[in-house]
C-alpha cells in the first residue's frame, strides 16, 4: 500500500501536482488519489489519478467511506487539507493504523489547541511566544481587532478603529475574541511552513511573508531567512504528538526581532507551494517517512527571497458529467 490520498481536494491543484511530481522524481511507482464531495467540480480531483466521492466529513459514515477507499486504492498515507476533517481523522487514528494506513495529522489534543484560538493563545505563551494583548470589549482601546475563536479563511474578522466601528452585532457575537491591533507598518505578517517528523521533531522551518492576501490565502509572498527561524527552532523544535506539515501565522518586527503568535493550522497551508518552489519539499519528507520508512533530518537548505505571484488558471473538461 504505497499510494497517496489527498482528502477534500477542491482547488488544491498544485499540491496534488507536487506529490505527483515528487513521486516521479523519486522513481516510485505510486499514484495520488483524491476525494471530494463533488469530484466532477473539483479541479484538483480532475488532475489527480482518480477522485472518489465521499460524504461530508461530519457524516457518520465518513470514516468507513475513507477506509473502504484506502483498501480499494491501496492507500498508504492520507493527507487532509481542511480544518474541519482534522479532528475526526485524529480520533480514528488507530482504526487507520490497524488497516496499514498512516494519517499525516497530529494527535487530537494538539488539533483541539489549534482549532480554538483561545487555547492557541495559551499554547503560545507556554512556549515563550508573545501574543497580541487581549482587549476588554466593554472597556475598549482603539484600534483593536476581533476574530472568531474557531474561524478560518479570514471570515468574520473586524478591524475596529473607533467606537462607531464597534457595532451591536460585533459586541454581541459570542464567538468573537478581541485583541490589540498590530500595526502593519511596524510588523510584517508571516506564515511559517513547518514540517514535523514522526518523532515529533521539526525538520523544516520556512517563513514566507504575506505580501498580499486573497480570501484568507496568500496571493503574493516571498520566503525570508530571518530571525523567525532560530526563534521557532528554539521554542518549537520538539512537540510530542505533532506530525506532518504545520503552518503557523505570526507577526514579526524586524527592527528588534519581536514575534507575536497568531494561529496554527496543523495541515498543508494553501500557500505551501511557495515553500516547495523554494526547495523545501515537504512532500518528499512525508513520502520518505510514511511510505519508505526512512528518517528525515532537519534542514535549512531552502532558498531565501523566493517570490511567488499567483494568478487564476483554467481546467477545461469536455462532455462533462457533474
Amino acid at each position: 500500500m504505497n499510494n497517496i490520498l489527498i482528502t477534500s481536494a477542491g482547488k488544491r491543484v498544485v499540491l496534488v501536482q507536487i506529490f505527483q511530481r515528487t513521486l516521479q522524481e523519486m522513481s516510485l511507482n505510486a499514484k495520488v488519489f483524491t476525494t471530494d464531495m463533488r469530484p466532477g467540480m473539483a479541479p484538483a480531483g480532475i488532475i489527480s489519478d482518480g477522485c472518489i466521492p465521499v460524504p461530508r466529513c461530519t457524516a457518520d459514515n465518513y470514516i468507513d467511506s475513507l477506509l473502504a477507499i484506502c483498501q480499494e486504492k491501496q492507500i498508504g498515507v492520507i493527507i487532509p487539507t481542511i480544518d474541519t476533517e482534522l479532528l475526526v481523522l485524529a480520533e480514528n487514528h488507530q482504526r487507520f493504523m490497524d488497516h496499514g494506513v498512516r494519517l499525516a495529522v497530529p494527535d487530537k489534543e494538539f488539533i483541539r489547541i489549534c482549532r480554538d484560538k483561545r487555547l492557541t493563545k495559551d499554547f503560545f505563551l507556554q512556549m515563550g511566544i508573545a501574543v497580541p494583548a487581549s482587549v476588554d470589549k466593554n472597556h475598549p482601546s482603539f484600534p483593536m481587532f476581533a476574530k472568531p475563536y474557531d474561524g478560518s479563511l479570514s471570515t468574520n474578522i473586524h478591524i475596529i478603529r473607533n467606537a462607531e466601528d464597534l457595532t451591536h452585532d460585533i459586541l454581541t457575537d459570542p464567538k468573537l475574541i478581541f485583541m490589540e491591533y498590530i500595526d502593519r507598518q511596524e510588523y510584517k505578517e508571516f506564515t511559517v511552513d513547518m514540517y514535523y517528523g514522526l518523532d515529533g521533531c521539526v525538520k523544516g522551518i520556512v517563513p514566507r511573508e504575506r505580501i498580499e492576501i486573497r480570501a484568507g490565502e496568500i496571493n503574493k509572498g516571498i520566503t525570508r531567512k530571518n530571525g523567525i527561524v532560530p526563534f521557532l527552532l528554539q521554542r518549537l523544535g520538539v512537540l510530542k504528538g505533532v506530525r506532518g506539515c504545520v503552518c503557523l501565522q505570526l507577526f514579526y518586527r524586524e527592527s528588534d526581532g519581536d514575534v507575536k503568535g497568531i494561529e496554527i493550522n496543523p495541515r498543508f497551508g494553501g500557500g505551501f507551494p511557495l515553500s516547495y518552489y523554494a526547495k523545501a519539499n515537504y512532500a518528499e519528507y512525508l513520502i520518505r517517512e510514511y511510505l519508505l520508512g526512512e528518517t528525515v533530518d532537519y534542514s535549512e537548505a531552502w532558498l531565501d527571497r523566493t517570490l511567488m505571484l499567483r494568478y487564476d488558471n483554467d481546467i477545461i473538461v469536455y462532455d462533462a458529467e457533474e
